[in-house]
């Protein structure tokens, strides 16, 4: 028996560039393309430090998991990709500000380039019963 699977997209958060979706719900499991900071209003990259991109992305990231009724407390893995492990620090910071109740599983992984040539972007996967 196969489980249905349920196409999420939302205004909220940066329309996809590519043939992919936001999020694909598979059962009880959300799984969340990797977002990058991009601002949903402008459809333009988020400038500044590498704390404002992290920030974009976990907002958005926010968006896409509310949008299928899920929030970063039913997160349970993330991807992190930075063109820089330089950056790992003040990414981690960013990031330990919305996962605040049990961290996720996790691994970041330093990559040679990523969409839009930005400096990070974040996948995750969440569950709930």
């Amino acid at each position: 028996m196969s489980v249905p699977k349920e196409v999420i997209n939302t205004s909220q958060a940066p329309a996809p560039i590519g043939p992919y979706n936001q999020a694909i719900k598979a059962g009880n499991t959300l799984y969340v393309s990797g977002q990058i900071a991009l601002s949903p209003e402008t459809g333009g990259l988020v400038q500044g430090t590498i704390a404002d991109e992290a920030h974009q992305v976990l907002k958005n990231l926010k968006a896409v998991l509310k949008a299928a009724g899920y929030a970063f407390n039913d997160v349970v893995k993330t991807t992190i990709f930075l063109r820089d492990m330089a950056d790992f620090s003040a990414v981690n910071a960013v990031y330990g500000e919305y996962f605040t109740e049990q961290a996720p599983a996790r691994e970041t992984v330093a990559v040679s380039g990523l969409p839009k040539n930005v400096n990070v972007e974040i996948s995750v996967i969440a569950w709930k019963a």
